[in-house]
């Protein structure tokens, strides 16, 4: 019973979401397309996100004539690149971390694969990215919110469990297209299989009690 109830309420929040969407909205992936990206682990990658985190805050704040141009900076995290990825375009409102109603399916179907079978066993990590315009401080921010509200929308909307789903902003500082490094491109969220979730170890069992010897009666 509690899994047919996580169903009904994973299908209640997809179709909450469905009837604010309007007829216009953007062709949404297929569950199917997510999972088969996703679906791809091989190992774990060692990452602190928090540190990450602050990794993209510190050099973001890095000013001055050595500093190069955004198309010509490193990877903050090349690592990334060899976990699973589904790269999908989210549409926001300008300069805020809020999900246009048209991508509201997008999001649903994304929670549809982190519920498949193939990846329950996997914690993920949504990724924020901003085209290099405007102020690469802001950026940063920008990104890390939007990447918070995705994983929100996750866990709050369609309850995904918390402890699977991590995010990260990467801001400017990792281009998606280092050729092209102000365009629309740049604004994707990635989806990425992050780890496998630890098995459950047993508890020892608890050893017999022992008998206490009877006493002699007098």
């Amino acid at each position: 019973m509690p899994a047919l109830r996580h169903i009904g309420l994973l299908a209640g929040g997809v179709l909450m979401l469905l009837a604010c969407a309007p007829a216009s909205a953007q062709t949404a992936p297929s569950r199917d397309d997510i999972v088969a990206k996703l679906d791809k682990y091989q190992a774990d990658l060692e990452l602190d996100v928090p540190a990450l985190r602050q990794q993209v805050t510190e050099r973001s704040k890095m000013r001055g004539k050595s500093e190069p141009p955004p198309g010509k900076r490193p990877p903050i995290a090349p690592d990334l690149k060899k976990l699973p990825t589904f790269n999908v375009d989210i549409s926001f409102d300008v300069d805020t971390p809020i999900v246009q109603p048209e991508s509201y399916q997008t999001v649903g179907r994304i929670a549809d694969a982190l519920v498949h079978s193939s990846l329950l066993p996997y914690t993920i990590l949504v990724v924020g990215h901003i085209e290099a315009n405007g102020k690469r401080e802001a950026n940063a921010i920008l990104s890390q919110r939007r990447a918070d509200a995705i994983r929100e929308i996750l866990v709050n909307t369609f309850k995904i469990s918390a402890k699977r789903i991590q995010s990260v902003g990467l801001g400017e500082e990792q281009l998606l297209d280092y050729a092209r490094p102000t365009a629309p491109v740049n604004n994707q969220i990635q989806i990425m299989t992050l780890a496998k979730i630890p098995e459950p170890t047993e508890p020892p069992a608890a050893a017999p009690a022992k008998k206490q010897p009877a006493k002699k009666k007098k």
